[in-house]
């Protein structure tokens, strides 16, 4: 019995390989593979075979002559863009993260469990854990000195997090609240009817936005501890959800395959619909939005492995599709975006990269990042230090099904100055795909067999 169970997950594995053309090993410099957990340092180029030995590993997705398809692709350097190492790495035997938000001090992470566990930053140690009633965390959100908590009793919680010598967070309220004139439990008007999957709040209203897998969306006003506005948004769950803090407009991804744009109306509580964006059949996990003063950027991350981005138009507010970042072998489950670089966690086991170019909306990948052997969940970055001459260092905080929490150094490098026209000839430039061979664990790909991987 046991043979045949591990067979079984063994030949879903090379069927998935074969699917997505993935080879069974990736040879660099001879027979020797470099192994992300022995090597301290990681560069771009060290997951990279060379040009003229690589095919790209995904067949490139057909133009669409009815929508402005463009592939944003992945392009080699002759210089490392980024290097990364891992300073921290913690397995958790509480169950899965689900997800990772940062303060001003702290690192917070939610999970299967009821304890909401603070890590300081950047040494990531640990400094306690708040206790609440509920467990499932499964969106978290720091804004200010307040911490927002969604548990698996469809309930939100809100608590005190301020910075203080003895962390000791005290619970401001829960949403909904429970009235105090009911002496039997019952189950409030307000609430949601399952999972709370995201969270977004509206730092000048004072709104906070909840997504849930009831297809609902809600808005509560934090002063009055009250929802002002549910709505139904999508067909599907509610998976992820963004604001624009500059003009107020809420984004909303579902598993069917849509990104909406909400708007409220002015002077009321209520939220009609602007615009519905739909350039993908796959369900829509992620999303992210990048904000400046020349351009803002909405990504979203599908089970089809690709990022669609959207441009806003600053004339008429109009998101115009730009393309599509192809690089992740499987679905894409979380987004970062802080400023021109966009970060991507992907069921393939892998964080990827991406920059985006001055002036522009072409992206390139510059950079793989393995370390993790299950899909990478939740991602969380914080601009560490920035000097004079364009080099960003980071931090990037990655938890993964396989129940490990890791901690990443990543140096950004800047753009280099490329003649267009001279890297068109030069056969060496060419786009390539960055090929990798992710090692699951066979824990997760029997959940995946089951189907419940991602619950």
């Amino acid at each position: 019995m046991e043979f045949n169970c591990e067979k079984n997950l063994w030949s879903f594995m090379d069927a998935e390989r074969k699917r997505i053309k993935l080879p069974r090993r990736l040879s660099f410099g001879g027979d020797q593979q470099q192994s992300s957990e022995t090597n301290n340092i990681h560069s771009a180029s060290s997951a990279r075979p060379s040009v003229a030995a690589s095919e790209p590993s995904i067949p490139t997705r057909p133009t669409s002559p009815g929508t402005p398809w463009t592939l944003s692709p992945v392009r080699t350097s002759p210089s490392q863009p980024l290097l990364y190492h891992c300073i921290a790495s913690l397995h958790r035997h509480e169950g899965n993260i689900f997800s990772i938000t940062l303060s001003k001090d702290f690192v917070f992470t939610g999970s299967e469990s009821s304890r909401i566990h603070a890590w300081k930053q950047p040494d990531c140690t640990e400094i306690g854990y708040i206790k609440a009633a509920s467990g499932q965390v499964r969106a978290i959100l720091s804004s200010g000195k307040m911490l927002f908590t969604t548990h698996g009793d469809c309930k939100v919680r809100i608590w005190d997090a301020s910075t203080a010598e003895n962390f000791r967070p005290k619970k401001v309220t829960t949403l909904p609240q429970r009235n105090r004139f009911l002496f039997f439990s019952r189950k409030s008007s307000q609430q949601h009817n399952d999972h709370i999957s995201c969270l977004a709040y509206n730092k000048e209203d004072k709104l906070l936005y909840t997504g849930s897998w009831d297809k609902t969306v809600k808005a509560w006003k934090i002063n009055e501890r009250c929802c002002v506005d549910s709505f139904v948004a999508h067909e599907g769950q509610v998976n992820g959800i963004v604001i624009n803090q500059e003009d107020g407009c809420v984004f909303t991804c579902s598993s069917d395959g849509s990104v909406k744009i909400w708007r409220r109306v002015f002077g009321e509580s209520s939220h009609i619909l602007t615009m519905t964006l739909k350039f993908q059949l796959s369900p829509v996990n992620a999303l992210a939005l990048s904000s400046s003063p020349n351009t803002t950027l909405l990504y979203s991350g599908s089970s089809d492995g690709l990022i669609n981005f959207w441009e806003k138009e600053k004339m008429s507010g109009r998101y115009n599709h730009g393309g599509f970042l192809q690089g992740h072998h499987f679905a894409v489950l979380c987004l970062v975006a802080l400023g021109e670089l966009v970060f991507s966690g992907a069921e393939d086991a892998t964080i990827r990269v991406w920059r985006r170019e001055e002036g522009n909306c072409f992206h390139s990948c510059i950079s793989v990042i393995e370390g993790h052997h299950g899909p990478v969940r939740c991602l969380a970055v914080s601009l560490e230090t920035e000097n004079v001459v364009g080099v960003k260092g980071l931090l990037v905080y990655s938890a993964s099904l396989d129940q490990t929490f890791k901690v990443w150094r990543v140096k950004v490098f800047p753009t280099e100055k490329v003649n267009m026209d001279e890297s068109a000839k030069d056969p060496q430039r060419e786009i390539v795909e960055c090929e990798t061979s992710p090692v699951l664990s066979p824990s997760w790909v029997e959940k995946k067999l089951l189907g419940n991987y991602f619950q």
